[in-house]
C-alpha cells in the first residue's frame, strides 16, 4: 500500500516498518505522510490490538531526511515542518496500543517516532541523538513536550542543546525506555509483549492509552506544538543557523 512503508496485520497483532533500509530509513515528507496514513490504516483494522513499529535494516531511523535542506521540495518548509508534527499526532492517537522496537541508531525525528509510540523496547546496543540544534534547526515536531514528558525538562534541555550521543541503558534509566534486551531477543521480547496485550479485552487497552493519555496532556499537552514550524522556518533564513547546517551537512557527507 506505501511506498516507503510495510504494513501488515495479522489478527491482533500489526506490524509498522519503515522500509528504506539502504537509506537508513530516514523521514522524508513522503514517510512522515505515509506514517500517518498508515495509523489511520491500522484504526480501520477492527482486530488490531497491538502495533510494532520498527526500522528494516540495520538501524531503527537517521532522522529527518537531510536532503530535504537543498531546497527542492515542491512545498513549502512550513508545510514539510507541519508533516512531521501531524505524523506524531496520528501515531501517538491511533486505537492499538504502539510498541517501538528500536535497534541501531535512533536519530532526531526518530526519537520524535518513538515517543509517539505508547511502549519502546530497544536493543541494549542501541544509540539515540538529537543533532537538530548542531543542524542549526530547532527540535520540532512536538519533539519537546514529548520528551518532557518521557524523561523531565532538565534532561530534555541537556540532550537537545548539547546533542551528545546516549545509549540505551541512559534512555533506560531516564524513563524514555520500557526495557532493554539482547539485540538477538528484540524481536521475540517485542512479540511476545504484543501478544501479552493482543490477549486482553480491546476496551480495557484502549480507555487505559486514552486516561494515561489525557493525564498527561493535562501536565505536558503536545498541541502546543502547533506552532513547531515557525521556529523551522525561522532558523532556514537565519545566517548563523545556516552556518551550523551548512558546517553539519559537509561533515555528514564525509561520513564524520
Amino acid at each position: 500500500m506505501f511506498e516507503t512503508l510495510l504494513t501488515e496485520a495479522d489478527g491482533a497483532i500489526g506490524q509498522l516498518s519503515l522500509n528504506q533500509p539502504d537509506k537508513r530509513n530516514p523521514l522524508s515528507t513522503t514517510v512522515l505522510t505515509e506514517l500517518a496514513a498508515a495509523a489511520r490504516w491500522f484504526d480501520e483494522q477492527a482486530e488490531v490490538k497491538v502495533v510494532i513499529v520498527r526500522g528494516v535494516g540495520r538501524v531503527f531511523s537517521s532522522g529527518a531526511d537531510l536532503s530535504t535542506f537543498d531546497g527542492s521540495l515542491e512545498i513549502s518548509p512550513k508545510e514539510a515542518w507541519d508533516g512531521g508534527r501531524e505524523m506524531a499526532d496520528a501515531l501517538e492517537n491511533m486505537r492499538a496500543v504502539s510498541i517501538a522496537a528500536i535497534h541501531g541508531w535512533c536519530i532526531g525525528g526518530g526519537i520524535v517516532l518513538a515517543a509517539s509510540c505508547d511502549l519502546r523496547v530497544a536493543a541494549e546496543n542501541a544509540r539515540f541523538s538529537l543533532p537538530e540544534v548542531d543542524v542549526g534547526i530547532p527540535l520540532g515536531w512536538g519533539g519537546i513536550p514529548r520528551l518532557v514528558r518521557e524523561i523531565g525538562p532538565a534532561l530534555t534541555k541537556e540532550l537537545v542543546l548539547t546533542c551528545r550521543p546516549f545509549d540505551a541503558r541512559e534512555a533506560k534509566a531516564a524513563g524514555f525506555l520500557n526495557r532493554t534486551v539482547p539485540e538477538d531477543e528484540l524481536e521475540a521480547s517485542v512479540h511476545a509483549l504484543a501478544q501479552s496485550l493482543a490477549s486482553k479485552a480491546s476496551h480495557t487497552l484502549v480507555s487505559t492509552k486514552r486516561h494515561v493519555n489525557a493525564v498527561t496532556d493535562q501536565m505536558v499537552g503536545t498541541m502546543r506544538s502547533w506552532s513547531d514550524s515557525d521556529g523551522f522556518v525561522t532558523a532556514l533564513a537565519d545566517a548563523e543557523c545556516t552556518a551550523a547546517r551548512r558546517k553539519y551537512l559537509r561533515a555528514h557527507r564525509r561520513g564524520n
